[in-house]
């Protein structure tokens, strides 16, 4: 009989693609993970890997074996779901991932009435980049997590992990008030002409997420599309500091909805733009009947502004 804990490894290896890599993810020694998938091995009677020099990749049988372990996987967490629908009463911790943005906006009233139902469970919440949230829920560090994507940078499909869709937003241009608009008339009525806006500052420093994360490749990708690449002078993944900086003259930025709340400053000029940011909340494949995740995304949805555009989602 396979042993599910080393099938959870091999999935994890087939994801990272290095033993060192599943070992630093999941608190392991490299040699914990090398032996418990020698062990794998013999339990199949198959070759799972092929080892070149220092690395490793699986075999045709290893990867036929890490489809079977994400159906194995996502059943398992049916049957968790089911186990806690017949114990009733939600308690225990919930760990939760989102990013700052909706840490801010959205969270904190989801928290208050997942507290007024269900007193029992203990919501923990971590700042997660949307980029390492498939590899936290995978490794059970996160029991749900909220993650976004953009017209430029769809979000990547990622085997054994669901998610439902939250809420839509808009995205703006942030540039220090009296820059140059470039706001051509587009088709149709439908406002200012993206590429017109972006070009009129392809010689203005910009100001982008660091490297690495979705809002960087957006900003880049965004240029990009309207013909050219952004000089970029400052990194920084903070809306208000972003926007501190746009209005000390520092550059130009590319901001979400959520990333421009409060009250207007007068020094930052923001046009709006043709592009989207979608949020979404993932959980592990077979989780979504799960009390605790249902309940959080429930209480999510309620909290969910009303100046935000929503999509159909679940009851």
């Amino acid at each position: 009989m396979l042993d599910v804990r080393r099938l959870r490894l091999l999935r994890e290896l087939a994801r990272r693609g290095t033993i060192a890599a599943v070992a630093e993810a999941l608190a392991f020694s490299p040699s914990a993970v090398s032996q418990q998938l020698a062990v794998l091995e013999r339990e199949a009677g198959l070759p799972l890997l092929e080892r070149t020099g220092r690395r490793v990749r699986l075999t045709p049988t290893g990867q036929n074996l890490v489809r079977h372990a994400e159906a194995v996987l996502e059943r398992l967490e049916q049957a968790d779901a089911d186990l806690a629908e017949a114990r009733g009463g939600l308690a225990g911790a919930l760990r939760i991932g989102a990013f700052p943005t909706a840490i801010r906006a959205i969270v904190p009233a989801a928290l208050v009435a997942l507290a007024r139902r269900h007193p029992g469970l203990e919501p923990m919440v971590s700042e997660t980049d949307p980029a390492a949230v498939a590899h936290a829920l995978r490794a059970g560090d996160l029991d749900v997590a909220l993650i976004h994507e953009y017209d430029f940078v769809p979000a990547p499909q990622e085997p054994g992990l669901a998610t439902q869709p939250l809420y839509r937003e808009s995205m703006y241009l942030a540039a220090p008030a009296g820059a140059p608009a470039g706001a051509a008339a587009a088709p149709a009525g439908r406002g200012p002409d993206q590429g017109a806006v972006l070009r009129a500052h392809a010689d203005a420093p910009w100001i982008t997420a660091t490297h690495g994360t979705l809002c960087h490749a957006m900003a880049l990708r965004a240029c990009q599309a309207a013909g050219f690449t952004p000089r970029i002078r400052h990194r920084v993944d903070e809306f208000p500091t972003v926007l501190a900086l746009v209005a000390a003259g520092q550059g130009v930025a590319v901001v979400p909805q959520l990333g421009v709340t409060g009250p207007a400053d007068p020094a930052v000029s923001l046009t709006r733009l043709l592009m989207e940011r979608r949020t979404q909340i993932a959980f592990r494949s077979g989780a979504a009947a799960h009390p605790a995740v249902a309940a959080f995304g429930a209480a999510l949805r309620a909290a969910v502004p009303p100046e935000l555009a929503t999509p159909t989602s679940p009851a």
